[in-house]
């Protein structure tokens, strides 16, 4: 039997933000701006930290930020770049609490879609999290109208990138994650649709929270 490709294998050539960013990070911030105002601010946990561009952002911004990936290449890449964030590999398959405690805050950005066992990392997000915190789950975004404009553009076959080794895996809808969320145990589930016109988004940012 062929060995599998670990899940650490996801490349990144640099520790620079990507375009996927441009359109993330302005409703990221803002959200992070209102948790800060309500009192969440200091401490946030990124699952799935990549290269360590928007950890590096949030430090910038005044976050004490800890994270995790899977990526070797990433997690060098961040260090090697951003040599005071913490910053270090794992994943949503590992007991990331007895490791790093529970924060007011926790982010994941296009990471769901690259998950295997989507329940177990619903799990992962959701123990991480102190009472009555938030967590922060983007990933593009699938609906009627999108899903129509790609099948009659013929863009479907680029969209689904099937040959994109440790790519997108899962296809989410705000009706799906909804139900991903709720199983976990969160309550009082809110979107954001970012990139286009809401429907034809880029990308969506779920806003849950810990009873």
């Amino acid at each position: 039997m062929s060995k599998l490709i670990s899940i650490d294998g996801f490349r990144w050539g640099n520790a620079a933000l990507t375009r996927a960013h441009d359109y993330l990070l302005p409703a990221l911030l803002e959200e992070m701006t209102l948790l800060k105002k309500a009192g969440k601010g200091g401490r946030v946990f990124e699952l799935g930290c990549g290269n360590g561009s928007v950890a590096n952002v949030l430090t910038q911004q005044g976050w004490d930020v800890s994270g995790v990936d899977p990526s070797s290449e990433g997690i060098a890449q961040a260090n090697a770049r951003y040599p005071e964030l913490k910053l270090e590999m794992g994943s949503a398959y590992d007991d990331l609490v007895s490791r790093y405690g529970q924060f007011p805050v926790v982010t994941s950005l296009e990471v769901v879609e690259h998950v295997y066992a989507p329940r177990h990392y619903a799990a992962t997000l959701f123990s991480l999290l102190e009472a009555r915190g938030t967590a922060i789950v983007s990933t593009p975004f699938h609906g009627y109208w999108k899903n129509l404009a790609l099948a009659m553009s013929g863009k479907m076959d680029g969209h689904f990138t099937a040959l994109w080794d440790h790519g997108h895996i899962k296809f989410w809808s705000i009706a799906t994650l909804t139900k991903l969320l709720q199983q976990a145990g969160f309550v009082d589930i809110r979107f954001r649709r970012v990139g286009r016109i809401p429907a034809l988004a880029k990308s969506m940012i779920a806003i849950a929270r810990k009873p």
